[in-house]
């Protein structure tokens, strides 16, 4: 698949990005030898090959739900200049 003017426009506009005249032609160059390189995926042969994780045989193991406590919260509040309960606090600067 060749990456042409066209095509490049569109992916300019979805990215939201603006590519200068003089880098076009590189970039298009570059955009090609990706799709190249990914288009030769397309000749391995995975019939014999199943997927590793399927949601379609059960899905992913999940563990069981813990709540555990943490210190974290105490730990930072240590470093604060100024806290009231467990929430920095900070001078007022609105009126």
């Amino acid at each position: 698949m060749q990456i042409d003017d066209t095509l490049l426009s569109k992916l300019e506009k979805l990215s939201s990005l603006k590519i200068s005249d003089d880098k076009r032609e590189e970039i298009k160059r570059q955009l090609s030898e990706i799709v190249s390189f990914v288009d030769v995926l397309n000749e391995l042969d995975l019939s014999d090959s199943q997927a590793v994780v399927s949601s379609i045989k059960g899905g992913t193991f999940l563990r069981e739900d813990i709540p555990t406590g943490s210190e974290v919260i105490d730990i930072i509040l240590k470093n604060a200049p100024s806290s009231e309960g467990h929430f920095f606090s900070v001078p007022k600067i609105i009126e």
